[in-house]
Parts: C-alpha cells; structure tokens; sequence
C-alpha cells in the first residue's frame, strides 16, 4: 500500500472525529490551521510510545497501541484542567504492518478522540524497522487558568483521584481487569475540569508513579510533602506498585485547606494522602516517617 492510499484511509477516519468549529483546516494540506478564542490559553503537549519500552507486538494489539498513544498525551491535558481540541499523529513502522494494522491503530486512536470531542488534524507517516507513534495534543483553559505544578503551598492537602498500582499489577499479572487497564488506561480529563473549576493549587498526571511524580511537583513548587494517610491501593496490587508504579493516569493535585474537596468527582474517588510542608530540602517527600526514594520510572535512570 503507498503512501497516498494510506493517507486516504486515515483522512476518512479522522472524518469520523469530532469536528472542531476552531480547526480551519485539518488533513490535506502542510500544516493544520487553527483559530483559537479570544480570552483563552492554548496548551500543547506530546508523548512517545516505542515498541520494546512502552508495548510488544506480541503483547499490545494495533488498537491497545493507538489507545495508549492518545491516552498519554489527554492524560497531561487532563492535568492542565484543559479541554482537548486536536491532536496531531506521527507514526513510523514496518512495510508489512501497512494494511489492517494501521487502520486498526488509528480506529481505537480515533474511537478515544471522539469520545473527548477532539479532532485528528494531521501528522506524519514513515517506514522503519520498528513502531513509533508521537502524538501532539492541543488543549484549551480560560485565559490564566491552567493548573500547573509550582502552585502548592505548605499545608495544602495533597490528593489523589482513583486508586494506584494497577497499571504496573496489570503489567505483572498480564491477565484479567489489571492488565486491560494497563493496556487502556483512561484520561481523567473531567476530572481535571472538574478540579480547574474547584481552583486546586497545583496538579500533575500520575504517569511515572507516585513516589517520583509528588517529588518532581514538590520541586516546582519549592516545598516538601508528608504522606500521612492510606493510599488508595488498586486491587491485587502491593504497596510497591502504588507507590511506584507507572501508568496509572490518575490526577495528583493539591488544595488549600480552606477547599472543600469532594470524596468524588462523578464516580471517580478522590483521597487525600498528605499534607505539604515547608522545605529545607525541597523535593523532600516522607512516607511513614521516613524519607520516600523516588523509585518511579526514568527513562535515563
């Protein structure tokens, strides 16, 4: 199949996305074309997956991969408290994966899309000896309003949506409820609108596990945290893989305690597990009483 052929293909899948009034022009051209509203903030963010880091073939079927791909980068938009607009999608891969593979990758990439309003605008396509998809995300918040990292302060309440360590379980267990939510995981992005509208002080994505993620939010907020109540442990999954465990795409976020958090946001739990504290050492995170070793995933580690 050439490439034309199979620029037609996706083009007529990414049709079947929500169309955005703000896309002027989408698939066809060089570039997409957007208009965004006046009184607005536009957020962009992208994410690698990688055959043999993020996923096997063996393992990942087309559309567990286009799921994931996608998911990645609407979990960072979800921790902006943004509202996704487009995504822009690069893929490489193997000549023989060019028939039912790819439609299979970019149907579960477009399936997920849709279901957040968001329009496929473009992208890339290359042949190469392995698979890897980098996808761009577009979101939008009200001018001023994004949630970022930098904006806890001591004696804000530190909390959690969800429950953790499922996704490194799954991982583990490669069977069962675990290892589906592993493979698609699921984007809080009404959470994280919910959480912009309640005026948290600082949130991050829950990407890299905990241990690692509250350490990178403490440093940009120049504090230090103390995990002084249960985490919410996912089913089958060790206090380890809560507390270090990578991809489960839950929310972390911080509030002031003058906040009213509630214990749900739609179905979705919501827990407390700490408090901020003032810092010598900033980056500093205890955990019964003790220092935490940001155990969570680095690439470069």
């Amino acid at each position: 199949m050439r490439e034309i052929q199979l620029v037609a293909r996706i083009r007529k899948l990414a049709q079947t996305s929500s169309p955005q009034p703000s896309i002027i022009k989408g698939i066809g051209d060089d570039c997409a074309v957007m208009r965004p509203r006046a009184a607005e903030d536009l957020v962009f963010t992208t994410d690698f997956v990688l055959e043999g880091r993020h996923f096997t073939l063996d393992t990942h079927s087309p559309g567990d991969i286009g799921h994931k791909a996608l998911a990645r980068s609407l979990s960072d938009l979800a921790a902006m408290g943004a509202e996704p607009v487009f995504c822009l999608v690069s893929l490489a891969f193997p000549g023989q994966l060019a028939g039912a593979w790819v439609n299979n990758f970019y149907k579960a990439l477009v399936a997920l899309a849709t279901r957040f309003n968001m329009t496929l605008a473009g992208g890339d396509l290359s042949r190469f000896e392995k698979v890897v998809a980098d996808v761009i995300c577009c979101g939008r918040v009200p001018r001023g309003k994004a949630l970022l990292r930098n904006g806890a302060k001591p004696k804000d309440g530190i909390f959690v949506t969800g429950e953790l360590g499922g996704s490194a379980h799954g991982l583990a267990a490669k069977r069962g409820p675990a290892w589906r939510r592993h493979l698609r995981p699921e984007p809080r992005v009404a959470a994280g609108l919910a959480l912009r509208t309640l005026g948290v002080s600082a949130a991050m994505d829950l990407s890299d596990g905990l241990s690692l993620d509250l350490h990178r939010l403490c440093l940009e907020s120049n504090v230090s945290a103390t995990i002084d109540s249960a985490i919410p442990i996912s089913h089958g999954a060790t206090l380890e893989q809560a507390l270090h465990g990578g991809e489960d795409y839950e929310l972390l976020f911080t509030a002031s305690p003058r906040k009213r958090v509630p214990s749900k946001i739609g179905d979705l739990p919501v827990t407390q597990i700490g408090v901020i504290r003032h810092a010598d050492r900033p980056g500093t995170v205890l955990f019964q009483g003790r220092r935490l070793h940001s155990g969570g995933f680095d690439h470069f580690a």
